[in-house]
């Protein structure tokens, strides 16, 4: 019965962002999902290599921006061309999602939907197709709306947590728990609390749904954006470029957890333990890159002397450090970033004060 529910699966993957905390490494035209961070493959080619042999090519969908759809389909030659697709402007998650779940039942009345991000780490590959057999499964037979609630392991003040209700079922050894609510982002004496409880999982932007599930939702929580994607979708979809763009860039710009998952009250989650990062800046790169014994990670030929905890990415000369701690130094052709790695978060704010100089060639 699992396996017929994965038979009407499709993956959504959001490939749109321009995050900025990756500079200099990354630009516009090459923004974190497209970044070699890890390993020898970008970010999304590791996400659409977590579906292989899970999903076949054909019902793996990409969306992303105009700047970005020529790098995102050089990454994934296996993906058919026409399904990556190209948002007109960026309005958030919940207009792309639903612009997904119109194509989605346009090929299948019965098909379900697994949403995630292009740009996130999941080590335990084998753990996280287990969780999204068993959701989707749930959302097959049951109707419901199924999240992954990650395990946290420190109160982290920068993503979503979700909160854990009663239990409902356990599948393949998935427990699946009602959400009790959503809350973005907490102050981190609150975030301490929801860890100590034991009762709180972080947000990991990964939904499973049926199609035409969400799109009911769409239509309760947010009828004038659900009335404009359904015009879309009667003018032809994404393949009709004049609705496309006339109508998507006039949706509302909100995220799915805003306009959808806080306010629906039939949504489970799934506690799972598998790797998982969002790799949200250069010091969580830090934390998951290899390391010498001094805790550098340094590219080989360069040469650490008394230094201590630093991220170094240098790919075009030699770099030397001396009695230097818990720096982030990343060099590129044109530019050269050197910050304390605790405040490695805060790189956004300097491409923000290139952007108000005018250095668009830094962009």
């Amino acid at each position: 019965m699992r396996d017929s529910a994965l038979a009407h699966a499709y993956a959504v993957i959001m490939a749109g962002g321009s995050g900025t905390r990756f500079w200099p490494l990354s630009r516009r035209r090459r923004p974190k999902q497209l970044l070699t961070l890890l390993s020898k493959e970008t970010l999304l080619e590791e996400t659409v290599g977590r579906l292989r042999g899970f999903l076949p090519a054909d019902r793996i969908f990409v969306y992303t921006s105009e700047l970005l759809k020529s790098a995102c389909a050089r990454c994934l030659p296996d993906i058919p061309r026409r399904q990556i697709i190209a948002e007109p402007a960026a309005r958030n998650t919940a207009p792309t999602i639903g612009l997904a779940a119109h194509e989605i039942l346009r090929r299948d009345p019965d098909g379900i939907m697994i949403v995630l991000p292009a740009d996130h780490v999941i080590r335990k590959a084998a753990r996280f197709r287990r969780a999204l057999r068993a959701a989707c499964h749930w959302a097959s037979v049951q109707g419901r709306s199924v999240t992954i609630g990650l395990k946290p392991d420190r109160p982290e003040t920068g993503y979503g947590y979700i909160q854990k209700g009663r239990r409902a079922a356990k599948l393949d050894g998935e427990q699946l728990f009602v959400v009790g609510r959503f809350t973005e982002k907490p102050r981190l004496e609150t975030a301490r609390r929801y860890v100590a409880s034991g009762r709180y999982l972080w947000n990991g932007g990964m939904f499973i749904w049926r199609a035409a599930t969400l799109l009911r939702n769409l239509e309760r929580a947010t009828p004038e954006m659900a009335s404009g994607l359904a015009r879309i979708s009667a003018a032809g979809g994404v393949r009709a470029t004049r609705a496309l763009r006339r109508v998507f860039p006039r949706l509302e710009n909100v995220s799915i957890d805003y306009a959808v998952m806080e306010s629906i009250s039939d949504c489970y989650v799934i506690e799972a333990d598998m790797g998982w990062s969002d790799v949200g800046s250069w010091a969580v790169v830090h934390d998951l890159a290899r390391k010498d014994r001094d805790g550098n990670a340094r590219p080989r030929g360069s040469l650490s002397l008394d230094s201590r905890g630093n991220m170094i990415i240098a790919p075009h000369k030699t770099v030397v450090t001396v009695g230097i701690k818990n720096f982030v130094i990343v060099d590129t052709e044109d530019a050269l970033l050197v910050a304390d790695l605790a405040r490695s978060q805060d790189v956004g704010k300097a491409v923000q004060e290139l952007a108000r100089l005018g250095r668009k060639g830094l962009l």
